[in-house]
């Protein structure tokens, strides 16, 4: 009987180009696994060694040539562990593959290719790989591993080869992203291959915010009767050990949270990949005293500290007392600076300036939208001044039927909150305020209102949010057509507003900074539709 095999996963980010930086995290990895784990194969995600996704960069013509040094750097400075890596892989002809190597001792043992590239959502794999035909089997401290890159373990066919190859484990590395529900999803395609194969399957992802993707980890695995021998935490960066002892695979066991958390934990980690994987010193937010900057603000403070948050108050005319002294209580109890740059002088100003233009019109929409865009000139001129990014505000129900402000409340450069729901949003306040109300229940309890005019609430523009949630969740996710929600119950002239709203939004969306994608369909990489058409009924 073979002596049991200590395995362990690299649960880490890997950053998108740094081939040699990644290559050096990769090492000290490596060792950590062998020396303070006693780990005899270490497993890092797909395409570890350049980043997930390198998207264009594998077509610079730089890259192919730092490849292979890398690769010969790692497995020559990595000994004593067999070390299995996701990287690209260059052929004399130019094509590229998205591949998986096993390094030991100096040596490569062995190379897969990824079979199954998807090519839907935000994957676009086909347009820069060229598919692998067969599954590798190597030999590891006595036992036999059959080896799948991400995809391949959604398909039946490349766990099915390993099996008939002789595994007695099949080790999937991954880059999978983070949407709600994900979770439930790998869980039964992992269940579908151990029934099939009736071997035990371990599953390693990457974790880590890259632009508008964000990957949660959850590194897991499954043995051939369906059992979970390990479950990694979501977002949390580490190196797992566990053992697998010719049968069983046997680890920690995080015994998960709910939705809310999970995703109050996602959207931290995205805020703060971003800003510091740009370098930005800090983050610029307008605090207005409504729901949705009360929450990008709270999830800033979670991801970067206090100090590195400034958040600013810009009144008008038509904002109230309370939301000024909301924003200014939410700002003490974080301890992030705050200053009030009132707006009503630049608004007379501009107001004067456009009198003659203007002349006969009654003040509608124009002016409403002037006062946002003058919120964000001063936001970005801060930005400019200190060097720090501007986080944006606002949510998916909003961006999706177009109820924000070009070059107004759209101003920046990451928007936390751009795949979130509105109700979502009230749940993500109610849950952060559990611990400790950072911020103010009034905050949360107020009808949301954008406060460009007197009186206004966003219900007097849009249907209750509630409602709205549900007709975009139909439209945009489940992709229905307007009879057919209407069928579900919805009003027809509501259903025909919403959607007529969210096809004339698509040009202001195509402006909007980049935000992580949190839900099955994000706009942006997940829908791809023109602005220039006609699809009413679609």
């Amino acid at each position: 009987m073979s002596e049991p095999l200590r395995i362990a996963v690299a649960q880490r980010p890997f950053r998108v180009g740094d081939v040699d930086g990644n290559a050096g995290i990769i090492i000290a990895e490596a060792a950590r696994a062998r020396d303070a784990l006693g780990a005899q194969l270490v497993v890092f995600p797909e395409l570890a060694l350049v980043g997930y996704p390198p998207d264009d960069l594998l077509l610079r013509s730089g890259l192919p040539a730092r490849v292979p040094p890398a690769l010969e750097r790692i497995s020559a400075e990595a000994q004593g562990i067999s070390i299995v890596l996701g990287h690209p892989h260059f052929e004399a002809d130019g094509s590229c593959r998205n591949a998986a190597s096993v390094l030991r001792d100096g040596e490569c043992i062995g190379r897969t290719y990824k079979q199954a590239l998807p090519n839907y959502g935000v994957f676009d794999e086909k347009r820069h790989f060229t598919p692998g035909e067969h599954t590798l089997c190597f030999d590891c401290g006595g036992h036999r591993i059959g080896l799948l890159v991400c995809e391949d373990l959604w398909v039946p066919g490349p766990a099915a080869q390993a099996k008939a190859d002789g595994a007695e484990l099949i080790v999937s590395i991954n880059a999978s992203p983070f949407t709600g529900g994900k979770a439930q999803q790998r869980g039964e395609i992992l269940h579908a291959r151990a029934r099939e194969t009736c071997l035990p399957l371990l599953y390693a992802n990457l974790v880590g915010g890259q632009d508008d993707l964000l990957f949660d980890g959850a590194s897991r695995s499954v043995d051939g009767d369906g059992r979970a021998g390990f479950q990694a935490p979501a977002f949390v960066d580490d190196l797992y050990a566990l053992d697998f002892d010719g049968r069983r695979l046997s680890g920690l066991i995080w015994e998960g949270e709910e939705r809310i958390a999970v995703l109050w934990r996602g959207l931290v980690r995205a805020v703060r990949d971003y800003v510091d994987g740009n370098g930005f010193p800090g983050v610029i937010i307008g605090l207005s005293g409504g729901i949705d900057s009360s929450v990008v603000a709270a999830l800033a403070v979670d991801a970067l500290g206090a100090e590195r948050v400034h958040t600013v108050a810009m009144p008008s005319r038509y904002t109230a007392d309370m939301s000024n002294s909301d924003a200014a209580e939410q700002a003490r109890r974080t301890g992030c600076s705050h200053e009030v740059i009132p707006v009503e002088p630049a608004f007379e100003a501009y107001s004067g300036m456009l009198a003659e233009s203007f002349a006969g019109r009654s003040p509608d929409v124009t002016e409403e939208n002037l006062q946002s865009r003058i919120r964000g000139t001063l936001l970005m001129a801060l930005s400019n001044k200190f060097g720090k990014v501007v986080l944006t505000t606002g949510n998916k129900s909003e961006m999706a039927v177009g109820y924000a402000t070009l070059y107004g409340d759209m101003c920046g450069g990451f928007a936390p909150l751009k795949d979130v729901y509105k109700c979502d949003v009230w749940r993500l306040a109610r849950w952060r305020n559990r611990a400790e109300e950072v911020i103010p229940e009034r905050v949360i309890e107020r009808p949301p209102s954008a406060e460009l005019r007197a009186d206004q609430i966003d219900e007097d523009s849009l249907p209750p949010y509630a409602v709205l949630d549900e007709i975009l969740r139909l439209y945009v996710e489940e992709q229905l057509a307007p009879d057919a929600i209407v069928a579900a119950g919805f009003e027809v002239e509501i259903v025909q507003r919403v959607t007529r709203l969210v096809r004339g939004a698509e040009y202001k969306r195509r402006q909007a900074p980049p935000g992580p994608k949190v839900t099955p369909v994000a706009f942006g990489r997940d829908r791809r539709f023109p602005i220039t058409a006609s699809y009413d009924a679609l």
